[in-house]
């Protein structure tokens, strides 16, 4: 079981990311704002994700809400925790815990936006989103 909800896990995607452009380069350049919220009944969890380019920032604690993003993805912590177990077990997002399945479905986690442009930038970047996510399987983070 991953621990998600924790900066250690975003920080070690980003710099994979930044470390590693050249999977990214295929896909093209992102301009994305992007907030995860992690939920569980004693305290919600915020991460933003600002993409430029071919590398990504991470801004640990998110002020009040996701609302300035240009998108963010909401769900519980067993859901997260679930799609980040799936990338590390099989190498990348599998069926039904790729980020477009579990959005499409929008059960377990929901995809959102002030702005439909900024929702939009979720689909236009969302395999290089995956390969972002996906940048958990090569990270050596303990599990819990």
């Amino acid at each position: 079981m991953t621990h998600v909800d924790t900066i250690e896990l975003f920080d070690g995607m980003a710099k994979e990311m930044n470390t590693h452009p050249e999977r990214f380069t295929p896909l093209g350049e992102l301009e994305l704002d992007l907030v995860c919220v992690m939920r569980s009944p004693r305290e919600t969890e915020r991460v933003r994700l600002v993409f430029d380019g071919l590398r990504c920032r991470v801004l640990a604690s998110v002020e009040g809400d996701e609302r300035g993003a240009d998108c963010w993805l909401d769900g519980d912590v067993a859901a997260w925790r679930d799609m980040f177990d799936d990338i590390r077990a099989h190498g990348a997002a599998t069926g039904g815990y790729t980020l477009n399945s579990l959005t499409l479905l929008g059960e377990r986690i929901r995809l959102g936006g002030a702005d439909p442009m900024g929702v939009d930038k979720f689909s236009r970047f969302n395999q290089s989103l995956q390969e972002f996510f996906d940048g958990a399987a090569r990270l050596h983070l303990a599990a819990v």
